[in-house]
């Protein structure tokens, strides 16, 4: 039996979905507006994962160029049947409601690839499906009540699938309004039959502080359905915002091969304050069921730093569990991401770095300019890359601490007309850029970060420049769904292309916290189970 520390998926995996085919374990989360979107990751234990590809990873399968951020791929489902695998999703655009929608694809490997979308006449979002034992498929989602009783209420729906046709037969059968009245946002819904009864689990409260996990079970998949006495059976609202983690909700079941069940949800960890730069996370607890119902973590009732997995492996974590391992990140690594289109449009890789070519799009458009970066997994740690670039006037590059087109913090190289190249700390906030410091440098140029808790301290030449608070840069200070993402960029600023940036080795060195007893904190180690 191994001890595993939670979340088992660190920085911006929310919405987590789970199925388990055999031995082995799935899991994809929801990516918004990055490329390439829904990673799906493989475990054998619950404990250890290792990213196997993405559900969209080519040009042409699904566009969402122009989508703002915080907008793009929301909260996916994974299932297992017939020798394929399902995904549905909603492609979000929160600027225009009338582009984007509830969308099916399939694949024999998890691994990819995957089909092109099969759009469905489904409303609303948080789409998830329901393989009975009796042949039949059910969509079921969460869509605003059409003639709402109070803000924010939702419905619930459930609806059968053709699995030939890939359709929606018959009527659609609204099955929820939320656990309590009054509730808002029952969301994220899965529906199980286990032992000759059907589960109705829903998040409930937003996908915040209030977020929480409720139950309801019928004898028929349209119910009518019963709501569990206990619920919420699983939120931390009732600890308060100190709580080590908030917003706990949008869960996901699945029994493993021994029959006992597990539950996998996402969760914040503030620090700092009530901010969290991380975002929302993938957490992992036990399920049993009394009384015919669920009891998540039974016995304490709430999301421990560790959970006991009997049948885990006490091997080291690998870079798909705890995200990047001490030093430089290759090209080949699957968490680069772009934004909203393939990388290979603007970036080729270059030994153990990148030849970035410049875009005219910038930080500031929705959409695909030229930026690799990965999420911030660690609250403390070291970012290190060199760039090379002879620039012409107008153009920029740097390294950027990316929350949104409205707000960022950046790292830009200029070349001034005499020739001097210039590096200025900016900082975009609500659409607004202030210059926090300026310096001049050489060519090449190594830029960095240094994180500690919420100082995000931006280095150039190993010196620094200016020091940036994550508090205002996670979604608590600047709305929207996201973590942080720590990348390179290059823009034309709206000029023609052509300059390539030489982007050496990007090294990304987590670090462990300070000792109490005020000793500096170290590289931390690839730590054990």
């Amino acid at each position: 039996m191994s001890l595993v520390r939670n979340p088992i998926l660190p920085g911006c995996h929310p919405d987590p979905s789970i199925c388990r085919v055999g031995a082995d374990y799935y899991l994809v989360t929801s990516t918004f507006e990055y490329f390439p979107g829904l990673p799906v990751f493989h475990s054998t234990d619950l404990a250890h994962w290792e990213p196997l590809g993405h559900v969209i990873d080519r040009a042409g399968q699904l566009d969402y160029s122009g989508i703002g951020s915080s907008g793009g791929l929301y909260a996916p489902t994974i299932r297992h049947h017939d020798g394929r695998f399902w995904v549905v999703c909603t492609l979000v655009d929160r600027e225009d409601a009338s582009r984007g929608g509830n969308f099916l694809v399939t694949a024999t490997d998890p691994a990819g690839p995957w089909s092109d979308p099969v759009w469905l006449d489904a409303d609303g979002i948080d789409p998830s499906l329901l393989f009975d034992d009796d042949g039949r498929a059910w969509l079921h989602g969460t869509r605003l009540a059409p003639e709402p009783q109070w803000p924010d209420q939702t419905e619930v729906w459930v609806r059968e699938l053709d699995l030939n046709t890939l359709a929606l037969v018959g009527p659609r059968t609204v099955i929820w309004n939320g656990a309590m009245l009054g509730a808002v946002w029952a969301e994220g819904p899965h529906l199980y039959k286990i032992d000759g009864t059907y589960y109705l689990l829903a998040a409930e409260g937003g996908t915040d502080f209030h977020h929480s996990v409720c139950v309801a079970r019928a004898a028929s998949v349209t119910g009518p359905y019963e709501s569990n006495r206990c619920n919420p059976v699983l939120t931390h609202r009732h600890l308060g915002r100190g709580a080590d983690v908030v917003g706990v909700g949008h869960a996901d079941l699945v029994q493993a091969g021994d029959g006992n069940w597990w539950a996998v949800f996402l969760g914040m960890r503030p620090y700092g304050g009530y901010h969290y730069p991380l975002g929302r996370e993938t957490f992992l607890v036990p399920v049993v069921f009394e009384d015919a119902w669920p009891v998540f973590m039974p016995g304490v009732g709430s999301v421990p730093g560790q959970v006991q997995v009997p049948f885990a492996s006490p091997r080291e974590r690998g870079p798909g569990r705890d995200g990047p391992t001490t030093g430089p990140i290759p090209p080949a690594d699957s968490r680069w991401t772009s934004l909203r289109g393939p990388a290979s449009a603007f970036a080729t890789p270059s030994g153990a770095g990148w030849r970035l070519r410049l875009t005219p799009e910038s930080l500031l458009d929705p959409a695909t300019p030229a930026f690799l970066g990965v999420r911030q997994q660690h609250r403390d740690l070291d970012v290190r890359v060199a760039l090379g670039a002879s620039l012409r006037p107008g153009e920029e590059t740097g390294l950027a601490v990316r929350q949104s087109e409205q707000d960022h913090a950046r790292l830009a190289v200029v070349d001034e007309p005499d020739g001097t190249r210039v590096v200025r700390a900016i900082h975009r906030r609500a659409g607004v850029e202030s210059v926090l410091g300026e310096t001049t440098a050489g060519n090449p140029v190594e830029l960095g970060l240094r994180i500690r808790g919420q100082d995000y301290e931006l280095l150039v030449d190993g010196a620094a420049l200016a020091t940036v608070d994550g508090r205002t840069l996670d979604s608590v200070a600047t709305g929207g769904f996201l973590g942080l993402w720590l990348g390179v960029y290059g823009t034309t600023n709206g000029g023609p292309s052509g300059t390539v940036v030489e982007v050496g080795p990007f090294e990304y060195c987590p670090v462990e916290p300070a000792s109490p007893h005020g000793g500096r904190g170290r590289r931390a180690e690839p730590p054990r189970s």
